[in-house]
Parts: C-alpha cells; sequence; structure tokens
C-alpha cells in the first residue's frame, strides 16, 4: 500500500492496519522446505590469489 502522500503518522499507521487486516492470509510453507537459517549454506570462495 503506498501511504507517501499522508503526512500524519497515525493516520498512515492506521491505514496500513486496515489494508493488512484485508489481506488475504499467506499460503503455509509446504513440508520439507527450508527456512533461512536452515538451509544448506554455499561455501565460500577462497580468498587472496586469483583463479583466473
Amino acid at each position: 500500500m503506498n501511504t507517501k502522500h499522508i503526512t500524519d503518522r497515525r493516520e498512515r499507521k492506521r491505514l496500513k492496519r486496515e489494508a493488512r487486516k484485508r489481506r488475504p492470509p499467506k499460503a503455509k510453507r509446504p513440508a520439507g522446505v527450508a527456512r533461512g537459517s536452515h538451509k544448506k549454506k554455499v561455501p565460500k570462495m577462497a580468498k587472496g590469489q586469483r583463479k583466473r
């Protein structure tokens, strides 16, 4: 929701909350899909001398 034109902070917050209530709920994450910290990490390339 774009609320840039509203200068009053309380009014902007109220509108954002109302918009959040009206929005349909997010779909649940499927089983077996890891969240951020549980994902496999990509090994970092060695620092130092260039490869090419």
